[in-house]
């Protein structure tokens, strides 16, 4: 798929604007603070209903305004011209509208997956140096764009998780045993709940983990000629020996998820928080037999970073959706045969995007658009502009 036509209205720096776009390699060349990143940004949270770059909507308005619209017509494919015109109005005080093909949607939500994005951007870093939060947002996000309804997974557990909390708060400094009273059976019914939504959420994660590995491979070794080697190890709390042989995979998750949480009880209640489920697991990564974080050169984490994200999308290209492909501000931080490397990895994508504050830093490609971003302003790159 690859996105025809951007449209913007207040959408962070831009009062307007419009754009159309093909297939292929195209190029946003512009300074810091002009406005490139927050194009591929508007294709992102129509994708997601996210940003990369921000958790608040606050930032995507554009100052001194109360909401922003983000529209974009969707081709299938080069092969399929079917098209749909994709709408997310984004309001502070009240619930984002989304609609397709001008019809509302119940939702914002329900746009998810209409359009599959996979996005690089050097906050990416923190895939490999962060905390586990990162790493797992990093695989979180590949989930989501693989099956979108994973969405309402995640939020169902955040739900869940916020409710149960609360609970176990009141009852810190009560009895540390099972007493029997209201609490108990309440605490049951999130224990239930979170064991239910929790096996599905760690169940599309071990199997998304499992399916990227090789791609991610192949990525690594085309970026970096020596130690090429990489690993990643999904670190959860619960005991998963014998699960991917099981008959019902979730059934046996949900179990030893519940199986945990008894375990686990007094402790949760003693410190009144939830310490078992997929919100509290890692992924350890690794480069050789070291582990990435605390031992990978800026050089090394950073190409790490990079075929964790160009793995995904080689993964959601083998499930049978092209997604476009967002590298913002990528190029700049590799050194020259790196950047052609990058370049020859991605140019058989159905659409890539890039943002560049040099235009010299981004390789030529056979076919390519490039457009000069400045002040808010889009406009085609013309013959004499530079680089």
């Amino acid at each position: 798929m690859f996105v025809r036509s951007l449209e913007l209205t207040n959408f962070r720096n831009y009062a307007t604007a419009q754009l159309e776009l093909t297939p292929g390699v195209t190029v946003f060349v512009g300074a810091n603070g002009q406005g490139k990143t927050n194009l591929v940004e508007a294709i992102e949270y129509l994708s997601t209903a996210s940003s990369h770059r921000v958790a608040s909507i606050v930032p995507l308005i554009k100052a001194g305004e109360e909401s922003a619209l983000v529209r974009a017509r969707v081709q299938a494919s080069v092969a399929d011209d079917r098209v749909i015109l994709l709408e997310l109005e984004i309001a502070q005080g009240r619930q984002n509208q989304a609609r397709l093909n001008r019809g509302p949607l119940p939702r914002p939500r329900d746009l998810v997956g209409m359009l599959r994005t996979v996005v690089f951007s050097p906050v990416d870093l923190a895939i490999v140096r962060g905390d586990p939060s990162d790493r797992r947002d990093w695989l979180d996000s590949l989930v989501i764009t693989r099956w979108p309804r994973m969405v309402g997974v995640r939020q169902d557990l955040d739900r869940v998780l916020k409710q149960r909390n609360a609970l176990l708060k009141g009852m810190a400094g009560k009895s540390f045993l099972p007493t029997g009273g209201d609490e108990e059976i309440t605490l049951g019914v999130w224990n239930e709940q979170l064991a239910t939504i929790g096996a599905e959420l760690l169940h599309a994660r071990l199997d998304t983990l499992t399916d990227v590995r090789p791609f991610t491979q192949a990525a690594y070794e085309a970026i970096a000629p020596v130690n090429n080697q990489i690993s990643a190890q999904y670190k959860t709390s619960i005991d998963l020996d014998g699960v991917s042989e099981a008959t019902d995979v979730r059934a046996t998750l949900r179990q030893r998820l519940l199986d945990a949480m008894a375990e686990a009880r007094a402790e949760e209640v003693r410190r009144g928080v939830t310490l078992v489920g997929p919100q509290r697991d890692d992924v350890n990564l690794f480069i050789g037999d070291l582990p990435a974080k605390g031992y990978a050169s800026h050089g090394e984490s950073w190409s790490l970073a990079l075929s964790l994200r160009l793995g995904g999308f080689e993964l959601v290209r083998d499930d049978g959706v092209e997604p476009v492909l967002v590298l913002d501000d990528v190029f700049a931080e590799l050194d020259s045969a790196r950047r052609e490397r990058l370049a020859d990895a991605v140019k058989h994508a159905e659409q890539v995007l890039i943002t560049a504050a040099v235009g010299a830093d981004v390789p030529d490609f056979p076919t390519e658009r490039r457009f000069l971003v400045e002040a808010g302003t889009v406009r085609p790159e013309e013959s004499g502009d530079g680089g």
